[in-house]
């Protein structure tokens, strides 16, 4: 029989498990309750923390009990990095990101019927806890050895800085945590990125140790891109979840750059389309690469994953304007605001003169150079063609797209933004 293990399997997002077959037949005897935990380390989720969120989709489409952990205490800890220390964010601000990622994982996952998911805070059981309760009666569980050889700490104990005790205990409290959702929900599976995997195997002697029980752990793969450089990352910083921190056109074109050595790894990870469906954009991939059809299936389908279909259509309109083939005009501020970011501009006053801003722009070198290009039919003020004449007029006399802007056009490929300071 069939398992979601398996389905994980062929989209290549399975690397460890504490046993395949155990964790195999303890899924086809299903269903299960399971866990991921996210930490609140920034006010929204990148696009990394997909694999972990459209993963647990899965489990819950094949019909296992999901619970998504937002760390309000380990978040206030952080699991240590390869170099230097997390710097302590204050415990207030801690718990907005807690609500506000937690309502970030539920718009991927059914909230209704027999296997919606809960959301839990492990503040709730670790705020509880005394330093005594933390040594007596699970400090005495973990081994030093063991500890001390997990990859993270034993690389920042060989650096300069070294490791905080603050840090080195971050482990425990994940063990902590599945132990408390064995106990309070049953939950028998812990998953993971592949670089927590010492961490999930913490949980598991956790709960064996304490409870008698096993329990089953899973990692998936740390994605990065073919040429080894880091997933998840433009030249304008990491790509969120978050619209107001990145744009549903910039995210767009992020998924729509992907390289063709990515994409396929790309629509298995991210997207539900069945084998066939990948396949054939695979074969179309290798036998006519400049069409991107993959590309644009992972684009499309992710912005109306995370966006909405709306913000797909207008994502999709914003880079027809870029290439000079789309209406401006059709579009919305967000989306002009995220065009203005790709092109130069300026800003003037109203009372400049329309020449004066194709200067300001860089568009053309000169006021001569605008009235030249214009008689030859080469400039246009959002989407219409201009004549000499007009390049008179004041700004405050045009029509503005919203946002107070001009979208300033030589030709096809030259274009820039103007806004108008009212």
């Amino acid at each position: 029989m069939q398992t979601v293990l398996d389905e994980l399997a062929w989209r290549d997002l399975v690397v460890q498990t504490t046993g395949r077959e155990a964790l195999g037949s303890a899924l086809a005897d299903g269903p299960i309750s399971l866990y991921c935990g996210f930490d609140p380390t920034a006010a929204s989720l990148h696009v990394g923390h997909l694999t972990q969120i459209l993963t647990m989709r899965r489990f819950q489409l094949a019909g296992h009990k999901p619970y998504a952990l937002v760390g309000g205490a380990t978040g206030l800890i952080g699991d240590p990095r390869m170099s230097g220390e997390r710097v302590l964010n204050d415990e207030a601000i801690v718990q907005g990101w807690v609500e506000t990622l937690g309502g970030q994982i539920s718009r991927f996952l059914d909230d209704e019927g027999e296997f919606a998911v809960t959301m839990v805070n492990n503040l709730d059981w670790i705020g509880e806890m005394s330093a005594l309760s933390f040594l007596r009666d699970m400090g005495k569980h973990f081994r030093m050895g063991t500890m001390l050889a997990k990859d993270t700490v034993a690389r920042r104990l060989q650096s300069e800085e070294g490791i905080s005790y603050t840090e080195f205990s971050y482990q425990v409290l994940q063990g902590i945590d599945f132990l408390e959702l064995h106990r309070r929900h049953g939950v028998s599976l812990q998953y993971g990125g592949n670089d927590q995997w010492g961490n999930l195997l913490a949980g598991v002697d956790l709960i064996h140790k304490v409870e008698g029980r096993d329990a089953h752990a899973l990692t998936t793969p740390l994605v990065t891109k073919a040429d080894g450089s880091k997933f998840g990352k433009s030249e304008g910083g990491s790509i969120w979840l978050d619209a107001e921190l990145t744009s549903p056109y910039a995210f767009h074109q992020f998924w729509l750059n992907a390289s063709d050595a990515d994409v396929v790894n790309y629509l298995k990870y991210f997207t539900f389309r069945t084998r066939e469906d990948i396949d054939g954009l695979a074969r179309l991939t290798a036998e006519s690469s400049h069409e991107r059809r993959a590309q644009r299936a992972l684009a499309d389908d992710l912005t109306t994953l995370v966006h909405g279909e709306q913000a797909t259509v207008q994502a999709t309109a914003a880079a027809a304007v870029l290439f000079g083939r789309g209406d401006v005009r059709a579009l919305d501020e967000a989306t002009l605001t995220s065009i203005a970011r790709e092109l130069p501009g300026a800003e003037l006053p109203g009372s400049a003169q329309l020449v004066d801003a194709f200067v300001a722009s860089g568009i053309v070198t000169s006021k001569g150079a605008a009235r030249r290009g214009a008689d030859e039919g080469g400039l246009s003020v959002n989407g219409e063609k201009i004549g000499a004449d007009d390049l008179t007029h004041a700004l405050s006399e045009l029509p503005l797209l919203p946002g107070g802007r001009l979208l300033l056009r030589r030709g096809r490929k030259n274009a820039a933004m103007i806004r108008r300071l009212d």
